[in-house]
């Protein structure tokens, strides 16, 4: 029986690492000497792993099989739409333990959650505190998108390195308010978020040292950089349509 349980456990492993190879990710050694890695699923889904801690942000099913992936501590979801909140993927990533964090929105959809709103500062565990801060439209026409007070972006800080996660928002003058940003995910794609200059703009306003843009569909996701040269920011592209 041991040894079944053992082939059986390294299969799951197998399985689990070879899914994750499909992915890409990137590892940060944070302000206190620990490690973040941050893979890219796709579009607004990603997920964070600081010392063995494992934070899902928008996981829907549509993107990957999220019962390959290790167990999620912390599930964070946006707001509800579709494409950034799947109850499938939810379902898949959570265990009995996780503690899952939303928008009211959202959270009526989900039916349990953690409920942020723009403003809100909570210290969940010993190892993360996480900020809600706001994320809508402003584009004329575009404001039903993403009316302003409903969304969240979040602020994650992980001995002391600061990632913010926008969400879905364009150029608000609120990032003005953003400090000490080290990663940032901006999301690119207008008519739902912003376009590359609104993206350029939006980067200048809080400086983070390197930036994700995210969600970015069909757009010439590769504009970006040529806009921020000479801005000291870092721009990474990955595969984040």
């Amino acid at each position: 029986m041991k040894l079944k349980s053992l082939l059986c456990i390294c299969g799951l492993l197998a399985t689990t690492i070879a899914f994750a190879s499909n992915f890409s990710s990137d590892k940060f050694r944070t302000n206190n000497g620990g490690s973040l890695e941050i893979t890219f699923i796709k579009h607004g889904s990603l997920m964070l792993n600081y010392k063995g801690h494992i934070i899902q942000i928008d996981p829907v099913s549509d993107y990957a099989d999220y019962s390959t992936f290790p167990k999620a501590d912390i599930i964070l979801i946006t707001h509800e739409h579709g494409d950034h909140l799947d109850m499938k993927a939810i379902d898949a990533a959570k265990k009995s333990t996780t503690l899952l964090i939303a928008n009211s929105n959202s959270q009526k959809k989900i039916g349990k959650a953690t409920v942020m709103k723009n403003g809100d500062k909570i210290k969940p565990t010993n190892y993360v505190s996480v900020e809600a801060v706001p994320a809508y439209n402003t584009t004329v026409g575009h404001e039903k998108f993403h009316p302003r007070n409903r969304d969240n972006g979040y602020i994650l800080t992980f001995g002391g390195t600061r990632v913010y996660i926008s969400g879905d928002t364009e150029d608000i003058p609120e990032l003005k308010n953003l400090k000490n940003i080290d990663i940032a995910f901006l999301s690119v794609n207008q008519p739902y978020t912003m376009t590359v200059q609104q993206a350029a703009r939006a980067a200048k306003m809080f400086s983070p040292k390197v930036l994700y843009p995210y969600h970015y569909g069909e757009t010439k996701i590769e504009e970006l950089k040529t806009a921020l040269q000479g801005s000291g920011i870092e721009v990474r592209i990955r595969q984040l349509q």
